[in-house]
């Protein structure tokens, strides 16, 4: 089987009633509330989807138990509302989690402060947490440094793992609906004439191709990189919108001691930091650093590194954890509204829609801040900015992959005699592509190629590739294994792994040697630059755990 990618149609001189410039997940969330409304809609990004501070979360749907602390009720109740949308609107994707909030003598929040803001927290979500078993709130403690006294509270929030498959999810909604949507696609310029924006001029990275489109409305949902828009636009705001601030992770194999719910607790300094089970590892995040430079080249110092991996090791001290846990680290820039003087954690988390009138571009409006949790909001607020009647949706609709409930046996079954896969294997098709299981398990029928896993630690398949480039819009090897079928993320992943999954994907696409080589190699060198590898044997990082 070969499957030739076609050539995407040119888009010089079309007109568009919106045009989204930034396929992370707000753009993505708006591009789909315009489409479905019937707009003519255009989404561009100048990398890919979700490749740039979406992918670089710390993967929480949550309702935001920390914003209470800075009197935020009404961004939490937004936030616990789409919470439950997402859970069950998406329920092969985001998943109920158990928290453990931790304290011990030197936390500098008081037990009484933490009981009551839990207690407002389940008022505002309407409903109490499930109550975590005795035995593994027994087995974190016992995990636990035994030399300090610990309280331990219980709540409950949700996780998406795989934000990348939420944003692919919600990107194919947006072209069925009408949207047309080009990754690789860079925004030289708004075209801003007699004080209104009219149109973007555009730069096709395949192609090469310099290309001008006109629009009825233009939305800046570029994150980090909106105020370089409106630079390179010769758009001139009174002050910089955004604040950067980068956030870094850690990712850890997973350690004995490791537990199995979500822990909450503070860093040395009083900061709040995760420590999240994920992905068959251990996410450790996160740090608050004032960043202006880049965002494309934003990387974790070794201070953050050492930081992250000092909070975890001194409260896992049995667990004996060094830098050589360390799976890698990445880090992004939080799309942060400007606010000089104030901390990074003081800052609001609510988002604000910037209409540039102002600023001499009428109909440009840039999007600053948002978060994982509250994007359809977002979007449904970007879409009436704009004069698009939209009805604020129910708790009971249920949308593509809702009535997918990837721990239900019957479901799995079914998926793995459609396709001749194993039951693993059904299961990570279905918590990964939701409805659309059932295409991929019938595609890998075809050929014995198709059932072939990416690679042999994983019991995700070629099939689930060839998706991707049919439908899901990859056009790379970066695209569908760090984004579409993020094997890449995984435990076991390194340079034998790249070099078997191209194989068994090129075998497929009908890749030859060279076309192989390039593949392999810009995928290499994205990799390395988004996951980084801490340096081995510096001292500080050695000293972490002892």
């Amino acid at each position: 089987m070969s499957l030739a990618i076609k050539p995407r149609p040119p888009l010089e001189g079309q007109h568009f009633h919106v045009v989204i410039i930034g396929g992370g997940i707000n753009g993505v969330a708006v591009a789909r509330e315009c489409a479905r409304a019937g707009k003519r809609t255009l989404l561009v990004e100048q990398n890919d989807f979700a490749s740039g501070v979406t992918s670089r979360s710390t993967r929480i749907i949550h309702g935001g138990l920390r914003y209470l602390e800075h009197g935020e009720l009404g961004l939490v109740r937004e936030s616990v509302r789409e919470r439950e949308r997402l859970l069950r609107e998406r329920s092969h994707l985001v998943h109920p989690v158990h928290f453990l909030f931790l304290l011990n003598e030197r936390s500098q929040r008081s037990a009484l402060k933490v009981r009551a803001g839990l207690w407002l927290y389940q008022r505002i979500a309407g409903r109490k947490s499930a109550d975590l078993s005795e035995m593994e709130l027994k087995r974190v403690e016992r995990a636990l440094d035994a030399g300090q006294q610990w309280s331990i509270f219980n709540y409950e929030d949700a996780q998406c793992e795989f934000p990348e498959r939420l944003v692919a999810e919600w990107m194919m909604e947006a072209a069925e609906a009408g949207a047309v949507v080009r990754n690789h696609c860079e925004v030289l310029a708004v075209n801003v004439t007699q004080g209104r924006a009219q149109g973007v001029l555009l730069r096709d990275r395949i192609s090469g191709k310099d290309e001008r489109v006109d629009a009825g409305w233009i939305l800046n949902c570029t994150g980090p990189w909106a105020d370089r828009i409106c630079q390179r636009s010769s758009v001139h705001t009174s002050k910089p919108m955004l604040g950067g601030v980068r956030g870094s992770h850690i990712v850890l194999s997973r350690f004995s001691g490791a537990p199995s719910s979500a822990l909450y607790t503070e860093a040395a300094d009083g900061r709040p930091v995760f420590v999240l089970p994920w992905n068959e590892q251990v996410l450790v995040g996160t740090t608050e650093v004032a960043d202006t430079a880049d965002p494309a080249k934003t990387a974790p110092s070794n201070e953050e590194i050492e930081y992250l991996l000092r909070t975890v090791a001194k409260l896992f001290p049995k667990a004996k954890i060094s830098a050589h846990d360390i799976k890698y680290a990445f880090a992004g820039v939080r799309p942060l509204p400007n606010s000089p003087g104030n901390a990074a954690s003081a800052v609001t988390r609510r988002h604000f829609l910037h209409d540039h009138t102002p600023d001499g571009a009428a109909r440009l409006i840039s999007v600053i801040g948002g978060k994982l949790t509250t994007a359809a909001s977002l979007a449904r607020e970007c879409a009436r900015k704009i004069g698009i009647a939209v009805p604020e949706p129910t708790l009971v609709a249920m949308g593509p992959g809702g009535s997918l409930d990837p721990m239900l046996d019957q479901e799995v079954l079914e998926i793995a005699r459609a396709g001749s896969v194993s039951e693993e294997t059904a299961r990570g098709i279905m918590e990964w592509h939701g409805q659309r299981a059932m295409d991929i398990a019938r595609m890998a029928l075809v050929s014995a190629e198709l059932r072939a896993p990416v690679c042999p630690h994983s019991s995700h398949i070629v099939a689930e590739v060839v998706e991707a480039y049919r439908r899901e819009f990859a056009v790379t090897l970066g695209d569908v294994l760090l984004r579409r079928v993020p094997v890449a993320l995984g435990a076991c992943w390194s340079e034998s792994c790249s070099r078997e999954a191209g194989l068994r994907i090129g075998a497929v696409l009908g890749w030859n040697e060279q076309a192989l080589g390039s593949n392999l190699e810009s995928f290499e060198t994205e990799r390395t630059a988004f996951l980084k590898q801490p340096a081995r044997g510096a001292s500080a990082l050695e000293a972490a755990a002892d």
